[in-house]
C-alpha cells in the first residue's frame, strides 16, 4: 500500500476531511495549505501520492506540478478541482499528473483512485524488476568462462552493442548462439526497447511469412483480422532470427528488401510500414557454403555478414567445463531444493574428456539429469550417463570414419543427434523436437531422409 500522502488544498475543512478518511484507511497523512509549502515538505519526506488542489493563491497546481517535475520527486500527483474541465485535465497529465478527481467527490472515489495508483506502482515496479533481472542475466559479470577466445567474444559484444549493424552469429548447436544475441541486445542503447526471436526453420513458409510481416483481415483464410508481424513488434529493438539459414529463398528475397529499405509490407496489404530494427542472425551451419551450394542468396549473406561472431565449441575450450558445472550445480539445487554439494574429483575427470557434442546445452542437461536422479551429497561417476563414463559418445554411431566430406559428416551428426534426442524423450517427437530446437515438421521430414523410425 502507498502509506505516505500529501494533502495539498487552501481549504481547511477539505484538508481535515480527507485527513481523517485516509488515516481510517490506513494511510499516514501529511498536509499543506498551498504549494510552496508543500514543495517545502518534499524536501524533508518522501511521500507516494500527493493529492492536490487545482486552484489555490498563491502557487496553484499547475505551478505547483511545475515545480515538482524539477525536483527528485517518486510521488504519483493526483489533480483535485471544482472548475474541471477536459483542458485543464490534459494541460495537467501532460506537466506529470497520475490522474485527476473532480470536487465534489465522495470518499469512495478517492480511495478507489488511491487503489488504481497503487496497483499501477506495483506494476511498474515489477516491470522495473524484471527488466532489471534480465539485464542482470545477460550482464557480463555473471558470464561463465575464462577462456581467452570467449572473452575476445565478450570484448566484440562490448564494442558493438550500442549499434544497429547486423550481426551473424555462427557456432555449432549448443554453444549458446541466442544467449551471445541477447547479451548483445541487453547491453547496447535497445536494451528497454523488445528484442523478439524466431527459428526460421521452426513453421511453415505461409505461416513464417505472416508471422515475420504480419497480415491484413481477410488476406487469407483464418485471417479474421489484422495482425502485426515480428519486425513491427520488435520496432525500435532487436529481432533474433535464428537458424536463418532455413529462410525459403522467396522469404530470403522479403527479408533482405527489408534490410535494405526498413519497410515491410503484411501479407495481403498495399501499405508498407516504416520500422527501425537490429538484425541478429545465427546458424549452425556454414552460410558460405550454403551460398555455394545455392540454398542461401549471396546478397543476403553478404547483407547480414558485416559483423560476424563465432562460437567455439566446448571441446575447445575444456577449462570452462569445471565452472560450468559449479554454475549448473547452483542452478539447479535452487530450482529442484536440492543440496548437492559438488561433484567428485573422478566424476569432473570424465566430464572433462568427453568430447560434448552437444556443447553446453548437453552439458547443461547431463547435470539436471544427474541431480534429479542422485541421492548422494556429491555428483559420482557412477550416476553420469554411460557414454561419458565410457567416453564413447552417442553421436559416433553415425560418424563415418572414412571419409572427411563436411556435408557427409554433417548428416551423420544430424542423425546421430536426433537419434540421441528420441532416446533421452522415450520417443517423444514433440519435446524432442524441443530439445534440438528445430520445429515438430522439421524433425518428422529428417527422420524420413534419414530412416529414423
Amino acid at each position: 500500500m502507498s502509506k505516505n500522502i500529501l494533502v495539498i488544498d487552501d481549504e481547511p475543512n477539505l484538508r481535515h476531511m480527507l485527513t481523517a478518511v485516509l488515516e481510517k484507511a490506513g494511510y499516514a497523512v501529511n498536509s499543506a495549505a498551498n504549494g510552496s509549502e508543500a514543495l517545502s515538505l518534499t524536501k524533508t519526506k518522501p511521500f507516494d501520492v500527493i493529492l492536490c488542489d487545482l486552484r489555490m493563491p498563491g502557487m496553484d497546481g499547475l505551478a505547483f506540478l511545475k515545480q515538482a517535475a524539477t525536483q527528485p520527486l517518486d510521488a504519483a500527483i493526483i489533480m483535485m478541482s471544482a472548475y474541471g474541465t477536459i483542458d485543464t485535465a490534459v494541460e495537467a497529465m501532460k506537466l506529470g499528473a497520475a490522474d485527476y478527481i473532480s470536487k465534489p467527490f465522495k470518499t469512495d472515489e478517492i480511495l478507489l483512485k488511491l487503489g488504481q495508483i497503487e496497483e499501477r506502482n506495483k506494476l511498474r515496479q515489477e516491470n522495473i524488476r524484471l527488466k532489471d533481472a534480465v539485464r542482470e542475466s545477460f550482464s557480463f559479470q555473471n558470464i561463465v568462462t575464462k577462456t581467452k577466445s570467449m572473452r575476445n567474444i565478450f570484448d566484440t559484444i562490448q564494442k558493438i552493442a550500442d549499434y544497429k549493424t547486423t550481426v551473424l552469429i555462427s557456432g555449432e548447436s549448443g554453444t549458446g548462439k541466442e544467449l551471445i544475441a541477447k547479451a548483445i541486445h541487453y547491453n547496447g542503447e535497445r536494451k528497454h526497447r523488445p528484442m523478439v526471436a524466431i527459428n526460421c526453420g521452426g513453421m511453415p513458409e505461409a505461416l513464417l511469412e505472416s508471422e515475420l510481416f504480419g497480415h491484413v483481415k481477410g488476406a487469407f483464410t483464418d485471417a479474421s483480422k489484422d495482425k502485426k508481424g515480428l519486425f513491427q513488434e520488435a520496432d525500435g529493438g532487436t529481432l533474433f532470427l535464428d537458424e536463418i539459414v532455413e529462410l525459403p529463398l522467396p522469404l530470403q528475397v522479403k527479408i533482405l528488401r527489408v534490410l535494405q529499405d526498413e519497410m515491410v509490407r503484411p501479407v495481403g496489404s498495399t501499405q508498407s510500414f516504416k520500422v527501425d530494427v537490429r538484425i541478429i542472425a545465427a546458424t549452425a551451419r556454414d552460410l558460405a557454403e550454403e551460398v555455394n551450394e545455392g540454398t542461401f542468396r549471396d546478397d543476403l549473406f553478404y547483407r547480414i555478414n558485416v559483423l560476424s561472431i563465432q562460437i567455439p565449441p566446448l571441446r575447445d575450450r575444456k577449462e570452462d567445463i569445471p565452472l560450468l558445472v559449479n554454475h549448473f550445480i547452483k542452478k539447479f539445487n535452487k530450482r529442484l531444493e536440492k543440496g548437492i554439494k559438488g561433484i567428485r574429483p573422478e566424476a569432473l575427470r570424465a566430464l572433462m574428456e568427453y568430447p560434448w557434442p552437444g556443447n553446453v546445452r548437453e552439458l547443461e542437461n547431463v547435470i539436471e539429469r544427474t541431480m534429479v536422479l542422485t541421492e548422494q551429497s556429491e555428483i559420482c561417476l557412477s550416476e553420469l550417463p554411460e557414454e561419458i563414463c565410457t567416453n564413447r559418445p552417442v553421436i559416433d554411431e553415425g560418424r563415418p570414419s572414412e571419409t572427411i566430406s563436411l556435408k557427409t559428416n554433417t548428416m551423420a551428426l544430424e542423425k546421430a543427434l536426433i537419434q540421441r534426442a528420441l532416446r533421452e524423450t522415450n520417443n517423444n517427437r514433440t519435446r524432442a523436437s524441443k530439445l534440438l530446437e528445430i520445429s515438430h515438421p522439421t524433425l518428422l521430414s529428417k527422420m524420413k531422409a534419414y530412416g529414423i523410425s
